[in-house]
């Protein structure tokens, strides 16, 4: 049963609900779809779902960009409907027959929604109906007898082609109309052909159940040659040992000893103390605090390349990748799916060429799709420039932090309730967590925070020295417990002696851990529950495509299914390193922060301590889309 049916302007004026529903919905599904769905650039959906306490819905959506209308469904996540997609169709259309900017109230149009609902469960209803009486029993049989023999000979191999295209063809066919789903999943049918004439290939036999001589004579050659090799048999007729591999001896030059091995660690005392004293030296001031000028030169060098390849390429068959496709579309009234298509296209493999996740950027196109069909073109105005400038403001409302990222006010704040705002690092392995902990620290020392280290990587050997190392240099306290301990417990002792010494941030490394180690991730679900951090920032590479969605959802997920709280602490913040290595590859960040919410705090850019800045998000959407 339809829940509730909804018309509201893009503005979040509602003009029309059905009262004749009038159920009341439980939580607030409209408030979470527009915050996490249609704001959030993934518009191009089919459906959300909405779960709360008591409460599982699905909503469906359409569009009415020309006249910035949205159209919502709502209905019960348990119950499959057939006709909501017809129906929101039809209240599309009638709705926007009757539509007055300047006119709130629509009572009227109670009895044409009424009617339009009849309408779409009586055709839902006939629908089913003929797809039961037309089911294709005798071809579905003939494709699963073909494809557990393998398609023997060359007629019966015709006969599953045939069998797979006429019958679940149909099937498939009526499928997509009953959802109304193009986006839903299905099974290719082309997959079984291509999986039949393979087996038809291998198997030329006429019977089906016929056993393959051949093989079972190189299979017996095979095993002949080698035992051959493996087995040697002495003239008295006892079998001989089997001769031991060779291994190459080291060299050695002259008969004198071994020199010692080098040791370059600092001499540490009985009690653990480092005997050496290291001044910490000024590395100069962070990158952080230096704004970056991304305007005139670089906008102006641009300028120049493309009025420099217009005169260069006057032949319409040689301008560039955007404009070589797509010309205007003289006198059309509105845009439709099949004339955004080619650009649509064209600009997600140019995303993917700039290391987006290739997930990402089909959400995307299909995202811009949604809000540009059914537009006015303006006059001399190309497709292309049209969508690549609706793909540039989808791009920068993504990137830009939705909520304040200024810690230090944070830290302050902190400050001033007498406790330390305390930031975990989190991440899998090998991505640089320690290292841009050590510039976090840096940078907070130069704005004269107080900041306190917690080795918390009990894990890697190595770890408690290398963040040592760190905090010897910029002359910080460290709190360790060596290795082999509770790291939820060793940060909470942090915590504890941070608050006694009067610390203000206290920064937490944890062990690098793949998204997949299921121990680790509870260790880590554990630390995060038990001490509940101010931040927990999720250090990611750059140079990650496609594994970055796969990391970041999941580590997420593991921290929601792991939690022992109604609502858990999940990723905050994203801090981006090896960030100088990729040169215009920069579609990790769009594709993290697409995945997670999160927006990128920080990003680590060197090896110094002052390698450290801010995201410019009007660079990285021109970079995306040069």
């Amino acid at each position: 049963m339809l829940e509730q049916l909804l018309i509201f302007t893009r503005g979040g004026l509602i003009l029309w609900t059905c009262k004749e529903l009038g159920n009341a919905l439980k939580g607030s599904p409209i408030d979470t779809l527009i915050r996490s769905c249609l704001l959030e650039e993934r518009s191009g959906a089919a459906s959300f779902d909405y779960n709360a306490p008591g409460a599982a819905y699905t909503l469906k959506w359409t569009f009415h960009n020309e006249l910035g209308l949205v159209f919502v469904a709502v209905y019960q996540k348990i119950l499959h409907l057939l006709y909501v997609d017809e129906l929101l169709a039809m209240v599309k259309h009638e709705f926007s027959g009757i539509y007055d900017p300047k006119r709130t109230v629509y009572s009227d149009f109670d009895e044409t929604f009424r009617q339009l609902k009849k309408e779409a469960e009586a055709r839902a209803e006939e629908l089913k109906k003929s797809k039961q009486v037309g089911k294709p029993v005798n071809n579905s049989k003939k494709q699963g007898q073909v494809q557990k023999a393998g398609l023997g000979g060359d007629k019966k191999k015709n006969e599953g082609g045939l069998a797979s295209d006429g019958g679940d063809g149909d099937t498939m066919k009526g499928r997509r109309l009953e959802n109304g789903n193009p986006n839903g999943n299905h099974v290719d049918i082309k997959e079984s052909n291509v999986f039949g004439t393979a087996n038809g290939k291998e198997n030329t036999s006429s019977n089906l159940g016929a056993f393959d001589v051949n093989k079972l004579q190189k299979l017996r050659s095979k095993g002949g040659k080698k035992t051959e090799k493996t087995v040697t048999v002495d003239s008295n007729g006892s079998k001989a040992e089997p001769k031991k591999k060779i291994t190459k001896k080291n060299r050695v030059w002259d008969d004198s000893p071994p020199e010692s091995k080098l040791d370059f660690t600092d001499p540490v005392g009985e009690n653990g103390d480092n005997n050496t004293e290291v001044v910490a030296a000024d590395h100069g001031e962070s990158m952080m605090d230096k704004e970056e000028d991304f305007s005139s030169e670089s906008e102006a060098e641009e300028e120049e390349e493309e009025e420099v390849g217009k005169e260069s390429k006057p032949d319409k068959q040689k301008k560039g990748w955007f404009s070589s496709m797509f010309q205007s579309i003289a006198g059309k009234a509105n845009l439709e799916r099949s004339d955004l298509e080619p650009a649509l296209k064209a600009l997600k493999d140019r995303l993917m060429t700039k290391n987006v996740a290739e997930e990402i950027a089909e959400k995307l196109c299909e995202s811009v799709a949604a809000s540009l069909e059914g537009k006015k073109l303006a006059s001399f105005t190309r497709i292309s420039s049209t969508v690549q400038a609706a793909m540039e403001e989808a791009l920068v409302r993504i990137l830009t932090p939705r909520r304040s990222i200024d810690i230090l006010r944070d830290v302050h704040a902190a400050k001033e309730q007498r406790k330390p705002y305390v930031v975990v690092f989190v991440g899998v392995n090998g991505v640089g967590k320690s290292t841009n902990l050590a510039k976090v620290a840096y940078w907070l020392q130069q704005h004269n925070v107080s900041v306190m280290m917690a080795a918390c990587d009990t894990f890697r050997s190595g770890a408690v020295e290398q963040l040592r190392t760190h905090a010897r240099r910029l002359q910080i306290p460290i709190f360790e417990k060596g290795y082999e301990k509770d790291p939820a417990v060793v940060a909470k002792e942090a915590i504890q002696e941070a608050t006694n010494n009067g610390s203000d941030v206290v920064l937490v490394d944890t062990a690098g851990r793949m998204q997949d180690n299921e121990p680790l991730m509870r260790a880590l679900s554990k630390l995060v529950n038990l001490n509940n951090p101010d931040l927990v920032l999720f250090v990611g590479e750059a140079l990650v495509g496609n594994d970055a969605v796969d990391q970041l959802s999941k580590f997420n997920q593991k921290l929601a299914d792991l939690s022992t709280s109604s609502n858990p602490r999940l990723i905050d913040g994203i801090l981006l390193t090896k960030f100088d290595t990729i040169d215009d590859k920069v579609g990790a960040a769009l594709s993290m922060v697409y995945i997670s919410g999160a927006p990128v705090m920080f990003v680590g850019c060197g090896q110094s301590y002052t390698d450290l800045k801010k995201l410019n998000v009007k660079s990285i959407v021109k970079t995306l889309l040069k």
